[in-house]
């Protein structure tokens, strides 16, 4: 097991506040022919009583990456999960580095449909779906 305590040649951190900075950092690819490819180490702190890594950690990296795609596809208005289906296929374990991708798959004029998959190298640990509202500002 190879805990990388250093940020990967070809990543960069994001900066998030709040209850992210617990599970990350958050980091995306910096290639830009691939499109928008999230990572998360796995740490001790993100396992649950069996050894592996809990299914809380990777749902919020996955709500975290799909609102990121939702913000983006709105211009960076503010946008909040409304619904968020999750399906774990595999699981991670410490010291891996999980990587996840997702798409906008449908908009409407307040809403957006997406899609996400987290992967560990070739094994799929986990997909989503999520309905997500674009949040417009008061006045």
């Amino acid at each position: 097991m190879t805990i990388i305590n250093e940020i990967p040649n070809g990543w960069h951190a994001l900066n998030l506040d709040g209850f992210m900075n617990h599970i990350g950092p958050i980091l995306q690819s910096n290639k830009k022919d691939s499109g928008r490819i999230f990572a998360l180490q796995m740490r001790d702190a993100h396992k649950n009583r069996l050894g592996i890594i809990h299914g809380g950690a990777i749902a919020s990296f996955l709500d975290q990456v799909m609102a990121i795609e939702a913000w983006e596809m709105v211009d960076r208005r503010p946008t909040v999960t409304v619904q968020m289906d999750i399906r774990f296929i595999g699981a991670a374990k410490i010291g891996d580095f999980i990587e996840a991708r997702a798409g906008v798959k449908h908009a409407t004029g307040s809403m957006l449909f997406v899609d996400a998959d987290v992967y560990c190298g070739a094994t799929s640990i986990a997909s989503a779906s999520a309905i997500m509202k674009i949040v417009r500002k008061a006045g």
